[in-house]
């Protein structure tokens, strides 16, 4: 779209002041990125409903948590050329002169919250509209990549002639490989959450609750031009073990470990994923001691690892191999992309690994987070830590410094 005057700016005061990334190379990279992707897999066009995927092909955004629930907004990406965005309601300007944007059309009620009854009948006259542009960009390529929609969508498509196909590989696979761009927006991202973890440590005292703690986390990184944080995973004390359990009003007990995992959403959009434990007050137990070493070293055994051109199956067939009593409670993944959030790919244990594109390999420029999770099957207590790391032609990069705790023997 060209730039109009009389129209807000979507980049003024977006990003924090003196960033200096190209955000020009960052978005045109991308949609060039994903257009290669659609054409390697004679796709005709792509429709992506997801917000991540929007963001990835055009840099707008708009309402990203909301939009993931009410299927609001979604964008068609041509094989070549700009992308024709159907945005929510008066909110043309979002894409007020974004390169990555060539139209901007109103929205059809196609979830029953905004279309009730009408849902099908607003699938068709959509459908419509894709067909013409399907029609316009590709020609006799009826092949559309979709990464979600509903069924009245599918039907609606289906039935004007339209091949459906799994759009959501697509996007995923254009994702996996960072940009130069995409890596300096990930590491002032990082840089980010690093700063509200250590505000959020400082505020740690016997008698905080693990939300109230959890909110310094979500202050820090709202402050400083952050978006969001994906879970609630905090917990203290026998809360953390099993984990997966989320961060509650339980006031945090002098000698707790104090578990999490930060899942945030920084500035550009792009994921910090980092774990740490740490213990309220006091001193560390030699229990607490011997979790936090078994979880360093498997983090920092299964970093060494990290080598280009190795397929995820040997990955996971080398990585370190937890006692047997501390199994029963692993992580669900030894390792797993970071991109704009958790991406592909997901590497498992070896005795999880099922379903998983396996010969796939690590490649150069890819963010991968390294997991660690240790607790005892009966024991109170678990130790989550996780690092972030850029795989390069040589080995890895490691993209969060933020300390191991003292206390626990970092």
């Amino acid at each position: 779209m060209e730039f109009d005057p009389t129209l807000p700016n979507p980049n003024d005061y977006r990003y924090p002041e003196g960033h200096g990334i190209d955000l020009v190379a960052l978005r045109t990279k991308r949609l060039q990125r994903l257009q290669a992707l659609m054409k390697e897999n004679d796709l005709g066009g792509c429709l992506l409903f997801d917000p991540l995927n929007i963001r990835y092909a055009t840099d707008t955004s708009n309402m990203q948590v909301w939009i993931l629930h009410n299927m609001a907004r979604y964008l068609f990406v041509p094989p070549e050329g700009g992308c024709v965005l159907f945005d929510f309601h008066n909110c043309e300007h979002l894409s007020n002169g974004l390169e990555t944007v060539k139209e901007v059309r109103h929205t059809h009620g196609l979830f029953y919250f905004s279309g009730g009854e009408d849902v099908p009948a607003n699938a068709t006259r959509f459908a419509a509209e894709i067909d013409e542009l399907l029609r316009a960009h590709s020609g006799d390529n009826r092949r559309l990549g979709v990464d979600a929609g509903n069924p009245p969508v599918w039907h609606a498509l289906s039935k004007q002639g339209i091949d459906l196909h799994d759009g959501m590989r697509v996007a995923e696979l254009a994702r996996e490989i960072k940009l130069p761009e995409e890596v300096a927006a990930m590491k002032l991202s990082v840089q980010t959450c690093e700063a509200a973890m250590a505000e959020m440590e400082e505020a740690l005292v016997p008698g905080i609750t693990e939300s109230k703690l959890w909110s310094h986390l979500h202050a820090g990184n709202i402050a400083r031009g952050g978006e969001w944080i994906e879970t609630r995973l905090l917990t203290s004390g026998p809360r953390t073990n099993p984990w997966f359990q989320e961060a509650s009003l339980r006031p945090i007990d002098e000698g707790d470990m104090v578990s999490y995992d930060t899942d945030m959403i920084g500035p550009f959009g792009y994921c910090s994923d980092l774990s740490r434990s740490l213990v309220c007050g006091g001193k560390a137990s030699g229990e607490q001691r011997m979790l936090h070493s078994i979880a360093r070293e498997q983090i920092e055994y299964n970093i060494a690892l990290v080598t280009p051109g190795m397929s995820f199956r040997e990955f996971a067939d080398r990585s370190y191999v937890l006692p047997d009593r501390y199994m029963k409670n692993r992580y669900s993944a030894v390792a797993h992309g970071v991109g704009l959030a958790d991406e592909y790919p997901h590497i498992g244990y070896p005795i999880d690994a099922e379903g998983v594109n396996r010969e796939d390999t690590l490649k150069p420029g890819m963010a991968i987070c390294i997991e660690s999770l240790v607790g005892d099957e009966h024991g109170t207590e678990s130790v989550k830590l996780e690092q972030q790391v850029l795989v390069t032609e040589t080995g890895v990069e490691l993209l969060s410094s933020y300390p191991f705790n003292k206390e626990l023997g970092g």
